[in-house]
Order: structure tokens, then sequence, then C-alpha cells
């Protein structure tokens, strides 16, 4: 009866920690970690109170502007890259992940595969670039950039090329993955 108790109430333990979440890494439509889509860039301070943000600013004739803001944990590795929008309330418009820690509800982030990406997501368009291809999703305002030298060589040169997913070879990396919330 006891083997039984303690086995009991090591799997309940066991359980509540494979179901706690880390949601500082985790990307939802609103939320990329800490951040929530409602955050306005004044707020970001408080926001990433733990970790360093380095503001990189444009001086105008109207007056300073923010360009890019970049978040670092405390031991200096780099998180993300935020781009202001231009609203009158500057929010957060274009996120750029560098931390692989960092997943879509499905998974997918950085160390993923474009077959990761098909397989968890529904891939809404694909374009084309001249060195990379940009996969959006429909289910997210995620999106993964794949450099062009993980296609095939028929594929890899010039910008007018249509590219659908079944030429995309599954292995291919994830160059960037970036969230669009403008």
């Amino acid at each position: 009866m006891i083997k039984k108790s303690i086995f009991a109430v090591a799997l309940s333990s066991l359980l509540f920690i494979n179901c706690n979440t880390n949601t500082d890494f985790l990307i939802t439509k609103d939320q990329v970690g800490k951040l929530q889509r409602s955050n306005t860039i004044d707020e970001l301070e408080t926001v990433f109170a733990t970790d360093s943000i380095v503001k990189d600013s444009v001086q105008t004739r109207i007056g300073s502007r923010t360009t890019k803001i970049d978040v670092f944990e405390k031991g200096g590795k780099q998180l993300l890259t935020l781009t202001p929008n231009t609203d009158s309330i500057p929010k957060v418009g274009i996120i750029r992940i560098y931390d692989p820690r960092f997943v879509t509800q499905e998974g997918v982030g950085l160390n993923s595969t474009f077959k990761d990406i098909k397989e968890k997501h529904t891939i809404k368009k694909i374009s084309t670039a001249l060195n990379n291809v940009v996969i959006f999703l429909k289910d997210s305002d995620a999106y993964f950039t794949i450099a062009k030298t993980e296609l095939p060589s028929s594929l890899q040169y010039g910008n007018n090329t249509t590219i659908e997913a079944v030429q995309i070879p599954d292995a291919a990396k994830i160059k960037y993955f970036m969230v669009g919330w403008e």
C-alpha cells in the first residue's frame, strides 16, 4: 500500500513538472515570451526588467525615434530584436527571434526544419527573395526564412522563381524566425 502511494505521488509530481510550461519563451498569437502585443515601447523596461535592453535611435528634425531595440539576457546572449511601429502610441511591430528556446505553441523554433513547419502549421504563402524563401503561416503571425542555399540548385538562382512547399527539402534549416504584429 505504501509503495502504491509513493508511486502515485511521484507520478503526479512528474506530470505537474511536465505540464508546467515555461511561457517566458512561448510564442502565441498575442505573445512572444514575456512580451504582449498590447505592450507599448515605453513598457519594455518593465516587461524585460531582468534582461538588458539596448535602443538604437535615429535623430530627425522632429526629434529622436527608436528604430530598433535589442533584448539580451543578463549573461549577454541576444534574445530578440524589436522594431517599433510608427503609430502615435508606438508598440512593437516586428520581432526577430535569436534564441532557439522561443517556440510556437506547436513547438516550432529556430532549431526546427521545414518538415516541422509544414507538419505543425498550415502554410499560407511562400515568397521568394533574392537569397531567401519566406514562409508565412495561416494560423500565426510568425514567419520563417530559409536560405536558398538549402534548396535544390535549380531553385537557388533568380528571384522570380515561384517556389512551392513540395520543392523545399524537409531537412531545410530555418535561417530567421520573425513575428509581425503590424
